[in-house]
């Protein structure tokens, strides 16, 4: 086995030189959190246990699995090569240019629509404070608001989203501090009752089988998305090898605890039954525990969650949209930056996604939120499997540990992470709150092999490269 030559890969990533490096590793961190704890737990989460009950524990359980084992080879492979592009990079060295070109379209639509969700989630949750305003009100102005903020720099950017996701953090420690305390220390709690009981009334611990704790695992997929944005922002970061490192190391960590935790409390607080998406579990458990004034200062911070997962998401489609347009495979105009360094076309396509929210939102305000995590699952999903296999094929292709960092069990690890998610991309198939998944994600994925095809064709015929 050979070592893969550096500047080969180098090569492929100097095309995407002129981004400034100014994020450090703590903000590297926070973004990645800032985009994995948004709309999956602050309201997903009440989707995912309409569908599983108590068991969603082990949905998550299983999401964390595979988020563990993605960012490992996610590590590995930036730790090798360090301010060398992201994954798209790395699929198109390891993989071959159509794969390179497949990953960043599919990650680009992910994010794309998952900014939608988070916008659309905004909009139900000002429902709280100003139920006759339109949510399209809040679509429009929340989302002028935060293009401006990731037109403006990267610095700024990284100093909002650390921010955000600062206030994210301390209320979830908040919540899982102070509802454990009333669960397991209050009379009030058993009169009430509250308690471990619940995770075995109404139905048992899987009052949906097996099958619905499965099916769940889907929504901890998308809810854990967006961890790969450490690879993404790498690029802009002062140490990229030792950043990415350093921030694998914490961020799974704190995914887990703070997924796992807080869906251990928010279970005990109140029957699973009253789980759903007309407004957030946090808000549905604090009026549970009857605390005055605190479901509305809850609803600001599950407010700020959104906000915070949408700035990341809206960051991390420019990026890849100006990735596409220097690696050839999008048009020139989209890889220009502004004199900050800010890909500012690209921004603009990356908004889109806050108008297919609006649309669906005026359309169907009831149903506009789970269509949405349907049809952006599918990226997330092709996103991860990629990973997972340009992460085997950097193995084959490398004779020994060369960045410092070797994932742990692999490249075993990569096979069983792809698994997973093949049998879950499967399983959107057999449930009618997920088909959407495949019936669209699927017919995209083809018209991008097209679209691949016919600029190979185009390329040839005018003696350009074959990329």
């Amino acid at each position: 086995m050979r070592v893969p030559m550096k500047d080969a890969i180098d090569a492929l990533a100097r095309r995407e030189a002129g981004l400034r490096q100014g994020l450090t590793s703590s903000q590297l961190s926070m973004i990645a959190i800032g985009g994995a704890i948004g709309t999956g737990l602050f309201l997903g989460s009440g989707f995912a246990i309409s569908l599983a009950g108590p068991s969603v524990l082990l949905s998550y359980a299983v999401g964390a699995l595979i988020a563990l084992l993605l960012m490992g080879a996610l590590a590995e492979m930036t730790a090798a090569h360090p301010g060398a592009g992201s994954f798209g990079v790395q699929a198109e060295r390891y993989l071959g240019p159509f794969a390179g070109f497949l990953i960043r379209y599919a990650y680009l639509a992910g994010n794309i629509l998952a900014v939608g969700t988070e916008v659309t989630a905004v909009a139900i949750y000002m429902r709280m404070w100003l139920p006759h305003v339109p949510g399209l009100v809040w679509i429009v102005g929340f989302s002028a608001a935060l293009i401006s903020v990731n037109a403006s720099s990267v610095t700024l950017f990284g100093w909002v989203e650390y921010a955000f996701s600062a206030v994210k953090i301390a209320a979830i420690v908040a919540f899982v501090v102070l509802g454990g305390i009333w669960v397991f220390g209050s009379a009030a709690a058993r009169a009430d009752g509250a308690g471990l009981h619940l995770y075995f009334d109404h139905g048992g611990f899987f009052p949906h089988g097996v099958w619905g704790m499965w099916v769940a695992v889907i929504v901890a997929i998308f809810s854990y998305f967006s961890i790969e944005m450490i690879a993404v922002a790498a690029a802009e970061a002062a140490d990229p090898g030792q950043a990415v490192v350093r921030a694998f190391k914490v961020t799974l960590a704190r995914l887990v605890m703070f997924y796992l935790a807080t869906l251990a409390v928010m279970l005990a607080v109140a029957p699973w039954t009253q789980a759903g998406t007309g407004e957030s579990p946090f808000v549905t458990v604090i009026r549970v525990l009857h605390v005055a004034g605190a479901a509305s200062e809850v609803n600001v911070v599950v407010l700020v969650a959104a906000l915070s997962a949408m700035n990341s998401q809206l960051y991390a489609a420019s990026r890849m949209l100006f990735a596409l347009s220097r690696a050839g495979f999008a048009p020139a105009l989209f890889g220009r930056l502004t004199r900050r360094g800010v890909p500012a076309y690209a921004l603009g396509v990356a908004a889109m996604g806050t108008c297919l929210a609006a649309l669906l939102y005026v359309a169907s305000p009831d149903t506009a939120f789970p269509v949405m995590i349907s049809v952006a699952t599918c990226g997330a999903i092709v996103t991860w499997l990629m990973i997972f296999l340009t992460h085997l094929a950097f193995h084959r292709q490398t004779a020994r540990v060369i960045g410092g960092f070797r994932m742990w069990g692999a490249p075993w690890t990569s096979l069983l992470g792809a698994a997973l998610l093949a049998a879950i991309l499967v399983t959107t198939l057999f449930t009618a709150a997920f088909r959407l998944t495949l019936l669209a994600g699927m017919p995209f994925l083809v018209l991008l092999g097209l679209g691949y095809l016919i600029r190979r064709r185009t390329n040839r015929r005018h003696g350009l490269s074959l990329r």
